[in-house]
């Protein structure tokens, strides 16, 4: 079976929460790498904007009317995009830990796997 085969078999049969998952589990596993590795520079980069990536997508959905989350969930994880943001331009300008990214995410991930 071929990787792209892999993936739409995955997607198919995968629920959404299940992706979430998988997905701030490896946008994760990106920081604490950088976060190990003493990245500087552009890893360390990368792995902050796949992060702001995946929460300004997220905020996104939520701002859809269709989205189908409680407003205040949506109001919430609209917030922590928010703050998501702020706090990387400190992380990648002036050095700030990735601690409270990770654990956010990782605070995130237990709600998604509680919730499966």
């Amino acid at each position: 079976m071929t990787l792209q085969a892999y993936k739409n078999t995955q997607r198919i049969t995968e629920d959404s929460r299940t992706t979430e998952y998988r997905l701030f589990g490896q946008v994760t596993g990106a920081l604490i790498d950088a976060q190990r590795n003493g990245e500087q520079g552009s890893p360390l980069i990368d792995a902050v904007d796949w992060n702001k990536k995946l929460w300004r997508t997220l905020a996104a959905d939520c701002m859809d009317e269709r989205n189908r989350l409680p407003e205040g969930v949506r109001a919430q994880i609209i917030s922590l995009s928010l703050w998501i943001a702020k706090y990387s331009r400190a992380v990648t300008r002036e050095g700030a830990s990735l601690d409270p990214l990770i654990e956010v995410n990782r605070n995130i991930m237990q709600g998604l796997q509680g919730a499966a």
